[in-house]
């Protein structure tokens, strides 16, 4: 299993991703709440340990960005953030633990297994529309009851789009809910994987707003 932990501290960083190797994880690290988004973004992970205080942008920007694209991904919060108001705010975020530092690498492997156990029975709320049907913890897509291979951006243009029928979204919102702020995405991309949803998924099932974006279905 791939666990990306998101801490500035490269010494803690480097005792966190020993000990999880040895007891089997797959590990990969960034340091700050950008490079945790991108890092979301291409590739699915089997937990995230999180710190709060990163440089830039806190740990609460990471989290919330992960919910509110509906990746379900297990986080569990490890910080110096001691007080019960940031326990309360970090798990009613989204996270699925916490751990305040110092911690025992046991302990952090342990609970790292925990919430990966309860992932898996997660429920969370399909999406659907007509019928289509997105399933954001599987991330899968069917139409009248069959699987639709999407790549993974496809995958992220529909769910920007599904998450708000009848809204239009303009192309800044959508790219930066695909791709993140890189700042390095041709002008047409968005357009590319509209029309390869559209092909795969019927041509009504996006409105092209002339002049400002797209939205899923008709436009209220």
């Amino acid at each position: 299993m791939k666990v990306l932990i998101v801490e500035d501290d490269a010494m803690l960083v480097d005792a966190i991703a020993r000990g999880l190797r040895s007891e089997g994880w797959d590990v990969d690290s960034v340091g700050d709440a950008t490079g945790a988004r991108l890092a979301t973004l291409d590739c699915r992970y089997a937990a995230i340990v999180l710190d709060l205080g990163l440089p830039g942008s806190s740990g609460f920007t990471v989290l919330s960005g992960l919910r509110e694209r509906y990746d379900t991904t297990p986080v569990v919060i490890v910080t110096a953030r001691d007080k019960l108001s940031d326990r309360i705010r970090g798990l009613d975020a989204g996270a699925d633990d916490y751990i305040v530092k110092p911690f025992q690498l046991d302990e952090l492997s342990a609970r790292l297994r925990a919430v990966v156990r309860r992932s898996q029975g997660r429920v969370a709320p399909a999406l659907r529309h007509q019928d289509i049907e997105v399933d954001p913890v599987r991330r899968t897509v069917k139409k009248a009851g069959v699987l639709v291979d999407l790549s993974m951006n496809e995958y992220r243009t529909l769910l920007a789009l599904m998450e708000h029928p009848g809204r239009a979204m303009d192309r800044d919102q959508l790219e930066d809910r695909v791709y993140g702020s890189t700042g390095t995405i041709e002008s047409n991309t968005i357009a590319v994987y509209v029309h390869h949803l559209r092909a795969k998924l019927g041509n009504d099932v996006i409105t092209t707003v002339h002049g400002f974006g797209y939205c899923f279905g008709a436009k209220n």
